[in-house]
């Protein structure tokens, strides 16, 4: 048997790879962790999911200061946002969390760190600073960066990505959003609310293009009472450079030119994966449209390299990418067949109100042509939800012919939150009738997913055909008011 430098090996320090080289090295297994930035934590410490939430966090902070009178508190004048204070704010909370994070702590849990730029040079081994490197097993976790289509002027105009947007030092009078995705809209809304003059434009003819319209809708409603400007069904067809402002031009959906102007362009559509300059062709690993092929047990082309994460082009979530990691673990360490399985894999879009999925939703059950029906609650109707001044929202429960749950979409106050009873429910196959019969306390907002299960029972447990039932065996007299007819 070869002799290798290492058992595991891993390209990228972000959640999928963190994950592999934490349980790796408690396993017991030489692990070596590349890293081509000069930290770990990946994409979505620095550039993602937390700086995003604590600059959602902020603004939604902002926003309830200016609507004080709404909750019976004397009116306010609020000041602008200095964004410089708003940034410190958010390095200081990736800062606490890059200690869990660290070279030392991978250190401790017996992982070597190793930072550069790599390239496989066989399918064993990575040429890294000048020195080779060889494993076992490899994982390629590289993560991927905002994606730069072909648009005319783009290449010579200062634009910004997911990359920079945290890090601006004042705040822009104006943007432009590309794009009406998960990191299009939650800045969109959260920038809007700082104060910047909101544009997003987008491809498609709904904003959240993975979601139903009516729950998408939801948010977007939201978002133009605030102030946010939206352009749907465009085409995009050049961006310019005019110093202090950028120009975007489009076409709308009656084919009419349209020119914006602001002061900061956002680019947020889509993502692609990083695998150039890793050597992979040369080593026979084969790409796909979104990035590397994986079998179901994530293994490459070359069976002992595997792909977690956004570069695989499968889920870009860091949960996903934590849940491949596992997946890895299994398959390499242990070495036990385990496949991933995404069938109840959950996401949530952060905007206020959050719009949280699970399973299949209407518009996937119809590409599928599953039989289903649909059961919703409204948040309007919830006691907690109405004390909190939140009326805006619902829950959409999917049922297939069988009268199973498939899905679950969430659109309200703590849908993030909420959306992790139905985790449970689904993964673990637990019975709607259990669900509907569970005692929640009151008053929650979580008493909407007991309230819309049981709205599915409640026209057969009241049926006409139960009362004669009841009527007949137990004597039961009926009704002992009527309301007045007439009147």
């Amino acid at each position: 048997m070869p002799d290798y430098d290492f058992d595991m090996g891993i390209l990228g320090g972000g959640a999928a790879g963190l994950t592999v080289a934490s349980g790796a090295a408690q396993l017991g297994a030489k692990t070596l962790l590349v890293e081509k930035e000069n930290e770990l934590g990946g994409d979505c410490l620095h550039f993602g999911c937390v700086p995003s939430k604590t600059l959602i966090k902020t603004a939604h902070v902002y926003h309830l200061m200016k609507k004080a009178k709404e909750f019976g508190l004397p009116k306010v004048e609020i000041p602008p946002v200095d964004f410089k204070d708003v940034a410190r704010r958010i390095q200081s909370v990736i800062s606490i969390i890059q200690k869990h994070d660290s070279e030392e702590r991978f250190c401790n849990l017996g992982a070597k760190v190793e930072f550069g730029e790599p390239k496989f040079t066989d399918e064993h081994t990575i040429q890294l600073n000048g020195k080779t490197y060889s494993a076992r097993n490899w994982v390629i976790a590289t993560g991927s960066s905002p994606a730069l289509p072909p648009i005319t002027g783009l290449d010579k105009t200062p634009y910004i990505t997911n990359r920079e947007i945290f890090y601006l030092d004042h705040l822009p009078k104006s943007m432009i959003i590309l794009g009406g995705g998960p990191i299009g809209i939650e800045m969109g809304q959260a920038f809007n609310r700082l104060g910047t003059k909101i544009d997003i434009v987008n491809r498609g003819d709904q904003i959240l293009g993975k979601e139903d319209k009516d729950m998408a809708d939801g948010v977007m409603n939201v978002m133009l009472s605030e102030g946010v400007i939206f352009h749907l069904n465009t085409s995009i067809e050049a961006v310019k450079d005019l110093g202090n402002h950028k120009e975007v031009i489009f076409k709308d959906k009656e084919g009419k030119t349209v020119s914006l102007r602001a002061e900061t362009v956002l680019v947020a559509l889509g993502r692609s994966a990083n695998a150039l300059g890793l050597g992979l062709e040369d080593i026979g690993i084969k790409m796909g449209s979104r990035g590397i092929k994986v079998d179901k047990r994530l293994r490459t082309s070359q069976k002992h390299i595997y792909a977690a994460g956004d570069v695989n082009g499968g889920f870009q979530f860091t949960h996903a990418a934590g849940y491949e990691g596992g997946i890895v673990i299994s398959n390499a360490i242990f070495h036990l067949p385990r496949r991933a399985d995404y069938t109840f894999l959950p996401w949530c879009t952060y905007t206020d109100p959050e719009l949280a999925s699970i399973g299949i939703n209407e518009k996937a059950a119809r590409s599928a042509n599953i039989d289903y029906s649909v059961w919703t609650e409204e948040f309007k109707n919830n006691d907690r939800s109405l004390a909190e001044g939140e009326k805006v929202g619902k829950i959409k429960m999917i049922l297939d012919e069988n009268e199973k749950p498939i899905g679950v979409q969430i659109l309200g106050q703590h849908a993030g939150d909420l959306i992790n009873e139905w985790v449970a429910v689904l993964n673990g196959k637990v019975k709607l009738s259990t669900l509907a019969s569970a005692v929640h306390p009151y008053p929650t907002i979580g008493e909407i997913n007991k309230k819309v299960a049981g709205t599915f029972f409640f026209p057969k447990i009241f049926s006409d055909k139960i009362k004669k039932s009841l009527k007949f065996f137990f004597h039961l007299k009926g009704r002992a008011c009527d309301p007045d007819v007439g009147e």
